[in-house]
């Protein structure tokens, strides 16, 4: 784990964004899961980013505010909600970043575009977020298959932005994704300053994504959970790797 470089992913890239989005009240929630169950749904060029030796699978649902590709006049950005399933995973021993599983998106044109340009397990899904103080509620139902997150838990205090090394950098400090696209695995970057850390806490979960997605259904509440408000981000397009 300490040999991979982790600050080289938090740089921004040369040139021109493909987009800009604004990621707001974004939950982390992260299970410790077997990583032989975990490794056989990656693809084989990928290794899995242990924390401790241990893999984890993380679910995030946030809102996203303001998507606009470049083309597009900000005036005409659009707004949904998101909540993704992923782990953690690098490229021969460099470029550690994200695997993600599936992501369950309120606007069926992100859906469509997310998967067409970027290879992701976008889904469909009828969701909903609420907001009572420093407590909150996420829940998502999957078009089609109705599988099925709802949380709820509690905002705590600041932590600022996470240290280099620290169990919070780890799990938040994410810049480099991976996908599959027409048969060959890509890279794609975002750029934004460091999350805005807080602590949380889980009082309910009800949880099918990691299921369906072929691993064993977590139960209990998530080992680990953070809160942020949320950063303002820049899209890179992705690149292809293999």
């Amino acid at each position: 784990m300490s040999a991979l470089d982790r600050i080289a992913p938090t740089r921004r890239p040369d040139g021109p964004n493909a987009g800009t989005q604004r990621w707001r009240e974004l939950a982390f929630m992260h299970w410790p899961v077997p990583a032989e169950a975990v490794r056989a749904l990656l693809p084989p060029a990928l290794s899995l980013d242990l924390w401790e030796g241990e893999a984890y699978v993380g679910i995030v649902p946030f809102l996203m505010r303001d998507i606009a590709p470049s083309w597009l006049p900000s005036a005409l950005a659009f707004d949904f909600l998101e909540c993704n399933l992923r782990t953690y995973v690098h490229l021969d021993g460099d470029a550690p970043g994200v695997w993600f599983f599936s992501l369950e998106a309120s606007s069926w044109l992100a859906v469509q575009a997310a998967r067409a340009g970027w290879g992701l397990p976008y889904h469909h899904a009828r969701m909903q977020y609420g907001r009572d103080g420093d407590e909150a509620r996420f829940e998502t139902v999957r078009r089609g298959s109705g599988a099925r997150l709802a949380v709820r838990y509690r905002i705590g205090e600041p932590l600022g932005p996470s240290t280099p090394g620290s169990l919070e950098h780890f799990f938040l400090e994410r810049y480099l994704l991976y996908s599959i696209r027409r048969g060959r695995l890509e890279r794609g970057q975002v750029h934004h300053a460091p999350y805005p850390a807080r602590r949380a806490e889980v009082l309910e979960v009800d949880d099918e994504l990691v299921e369906v997605a072929g691993m064993p259904k977590v139960t209990g509440l998530p080992a680990l959970a953070h809160f942020s408000d949320g950063v303002d981000v820049e899209v890179f397009a992705p690149e292809r790797v293999r």
